[in-house]
């Protein structure tokens, strides 16, 4: 008695694709950082300009939300788009680098763009400034993900 021998399919699966190289890697991190500090310019200046924003002579205050939640976007971007912890400092470096000049600096009119008496500004730059903070807390928190290699 002889047994024949299974026949092989002649449509094998196809490998699977290689891994992109480390240069489009590195590539893609840079170009993480990049958008996230034009992010963080951007929406520092937005911050700053909606600051002193009143209706009917009462401040609204909408900066302070609008700061949490661009920083929360910006931090989320960071690290994803970096794929390390780290890259959730440069956004969080300029944007405080940022208010601090702001707080600083005069117009050609000899106003500040963020005064000591305004009290929305000063409220945004706490709570966009914890923002930072309390992800980067939560991050350490989590643990790493388990990769094989």
């Amino acid at each position: 008695m002889t047994l024949e021998a299974p026949s092989v399919s002649p449509t094998a699966d196809p490998p699977p694709p290689a891994p992109p190289g480390r240069a489009l890697e590195l590539i893609f991190r840079v170009a993480g950082v990049v958008i996230a500090v034009l992010a963080t310019v951007l929406t520092a200046a937005l911050e700053i300009f909606l600051s002193p924003l009143r209706l009917g002579g009462v401040p609204i205050g909408v900066a302070v939300p609008a700061a949490v939640l661009a920083n929360l976007a910006l931090c989320w971007f960071a690290v994803t788009t970096v794929g390390r912890r780290w890259a959730l400092a440069v956004p969080w470096a300029l944007w405080t680098l940022i208010m601090f000049f702001a707080a600083g600096m005069r117009t050609t009119e000899g106003d500040y763009l963020i005064s000591g008496e305004d009290w929305v500004a000063l409220v945004m730059i706490l709570v966009g400034s914890l923002t930072f903070a309390v992800y980067t807390y939560r991050l350490i928190l989590k643990r790493p993900p388990v990769t094989k290699q």
